[in-house]
């Protein structure tokens, strides 16, 4: 295919049966600052989620909190009725009281209320995936866990993914229901996760990793990243995502942008080939 293409990414099946393409979209960036309110600028935002099929992107990963409700509305706003296809994922179990304001609350009906109101915020029968936000510390995870078993089993519910975990706890979860997904802080310069990206590579589990683009000191001019992206006549930024495409095979980075130019950029990662030489490069100066 040519042109900028998610597809080049490649493909992974969520659960064994919900395919998409890998390198996703990430639905925070549409709303205001502090991830608070609508976005300052709603026609750029509302072009940048009208890009995402003509670019192949048909992972978009969103979360009630994000506004709050702003990032669903808008998404349902323009992207639905959903193309064959285009998966919405959403998160639930973080409450929201102002800017860059975020606190976990796991009680089983408040979890509940966040699955059905998503549904009814993204106008979908079911949700392909949900994930919860963060295991509230205040609540005993297995009546966290057992809630979310007991949605899935009503079918508002396809496939279930959880955020901020260590491998115990994905351990854990896994007596409730199957952990399909994970999403972890990671990226080029923050490699705390590692642990839990092997176990989700050798479990076939989906590793979402956010922040994706962060590199922190590596990006610095005449950085071993800057040499490289100079190399390849691309930004620092594609050069990250194709270092975690290239990572794993259960990858599935999702920048996030509210901008249609530098969603176009982000894209254009998916076709950007890493030798092993530059991979292993970038491997060295991050450690």
């Amino acid at each position: 295919m040519s042109g900028i293409h998610a597809s080049a990414s490649g493909t992974f099946r969520i659960g064994g049966d919900l395919e998409v393409h890998r390198l996703g979209f990430g639905a925070m960036r549409i709303t205001g600052k502090g991830i608070w309110g609508e976005p300052e600028h709603r026609d750029r935002a509302l072009a940048t989620l009208r890009r995402l099929p003509e670019l192949g992107v048909n992972f978009v990963d969103t979360a009630d909190s994000y506004g709050p409700f702003v990032s669903e509305d808008l998404i349902r706003e323009v992207l639905h009725p959903y193309a064959d296809g285009m998966v919405i994922a959403t998160k639930g179990g973080l409450t929201r009281h102002g800017p860059d304001i975020w606190k976990p609350v796991g009680r089983p009906e408040y979890l509940r209320q966040c699955v059905l109101m998503s549904l009814r915020r993204l106008g979908v029968e079911r949700i392909d995936l949900w994930q919860l936000h963060r295991i509230d510390p205040a609540v005993p995870r297995d009546e966290q866990f057992d809630a979310i078993r007991a949605m899935q089993r009503e079918g508002l519910i396809r496939h279930v993914g959880l955020s901020e975990v260590n491998v115990e706890e994905i351990e854990a979860a896994s007596a409730y229901f199957p952990v399909t997904t994970v999403q972890n802080l990671y990226n080029l310069g923050n490699r705390q996760s590692e642990a839990v990206l092997d176990y989700a590579e050798q479990h076939g589990i989906g590793f979402i990793p956010w922040f994706p683009l962060a590199a922190g000191k590596l990006a610095a001019e005449g950085s071993v990243l800057s040499k490289i992206a100079g190399k390849l006549h691309a930004s620092n930024g594609e050069v990250a995502l194709a270092w975690l495409l290239k990572r794993s095979p259960v990858m599935l980075p999702i920048p996030g942008t509210g901008d249609p130019a530098h969603l176009a950029e982000n894209v254009k990662a998916a076709s950007l080939a890493l030798s092993d030489e530059d991979f292993e490069a970038l491997e060295h100066a991050a450690k």
